[in-house]
């Protein structure tokens, strides 16, 4: 099947010099829901604007579901749908009339029940003739998603979509995510909340100084590099760990009452077993232990601090 999204050899060199992408390759599929992560100036917003027609790449080829981005150009943009980190609309429209102009800027036809759709779906209804000025940020945020998708794309482009919302507002957009994905549309994300990408992802993609360092499955990702952390609470607060206990770079909190083991879920042992026998032949007793799973954030960190 033809990707949602093929980018192939993509480079860009602005005219300071400056490489913001290097030799960018990357498929996105149908319907899923793909994250984009990588710290600020890593390249993120330059592929999107490439992808979307508004930055002219240097070199390679980008064709949005077999349409190639410049010789097929308004076939490529007609089934994006772009939501920018700025807010960008006219303080003195309205929510249905910004929708009806978006529509038409891309030859669609008149839907009114389309546009009362997504402005119910986004709870923008009951401000559909109200002046946008007038609403509050995350209504604002709310009607960027609408705007762009006034001409029901098959892609829609979030970049940073819930920065500056509050928690309630972020839950209720990561279920309008996953209520657009279910009805065919091929999400792509960027975020600097981990959690987010890690609570709707699919598939994630880390980018670093222009180039991108990894694609992965979510959860075959955090299977491969993820690491666990066993936590044991001590009868009684060590002052120090005991040099016999080096080998297994131990960590000391709380005040010496918990001692914690990071091991690699992909190493063929463990040595948990061996662990607890040197614990007890030291002379360490525990009342407790827990485990704990590297999240998404910790393996972002570490995969972007190696290509430092």
């Amino acid at each position: 099947m033809t990707p949602a999204i093929s980018v192939s050899h993509l480079s860009k060199t602005y005219a300071s010099g400056f490489q913001a992408l290097k030799n960018i390759n990357l498929d996105i599929r149908h319907r899923e829901i793909f994250a984009l992560l990588g710290p600020n100036g890593a390249g993120k917003t330059t592929l999107i604007g490439i992808i979307c027609g508004i930055v002219n790449p240097s070199s390679g080829i980008v064709k949005v579901d077999g349409h190639d981005i410049i010789s097929d150009y308004r076939a490529a943009r007609s089934l994006i749908g772009l939501v920018p980190q700025e807010l960008t609309t006219d303080a003195f429209e309205t929510p249905q009339a910004t929708m009806r102009f978006s529509r038409g800027l891309f030859g669609k036809p008149a839907n009114p029940g389309y546009i009362a759709k997504v402005l119910k779906e986004l709870s923008l209804w009951d401000k559909r003739d109200a002046t946008i000025r007038t609403l509050s940020g995350g209504m604002k945020r709310r009607l960027m998603i609408a705007k762009a998708l006034a001409h029901e794309p098959q892609i829609l482009f979030l970049d940073e979509p819930t920065a500056g919302v509050d928690v309630e507002l972020r839950k209720d957009m990561w279920q309008l995510v996953r209520s657009l994905r279910a009805s065919g549309v091929t999400i792509i994300l960027t975020t600097h909340y981990i959690e987010e990408a890690e609570e709707m992802a699919d598939r994630v993609g880390v980018i670093n100084k222009g180039e991108i360092i990894l694609v992965e499955n979510k959860a075959e990702l955090m299977h491969k590099l993820g690491k666990k952390h066993l936590t044991l609470e001590l009868r009684y607060p060590l002052a120090e760990i005991p040099a016999a206990l080096d080998a297994y770079r131990l960590a000391l909190s709380g005040e010496g009452t918990e001692l914690t083991y990071t091991y690699d879920t992909k190493g063929e042992h463990t040595r948990i077993t061996a662990l607890l026998d040197d614990l007890q032949s030291a002379g360490i007793r525990f009342k407790d232990l827990r485990t704990t799973q590297s999240s998404l954030e910790d393996i972002f960190v570490d995969l972007v601090g190696a290509r430092r």
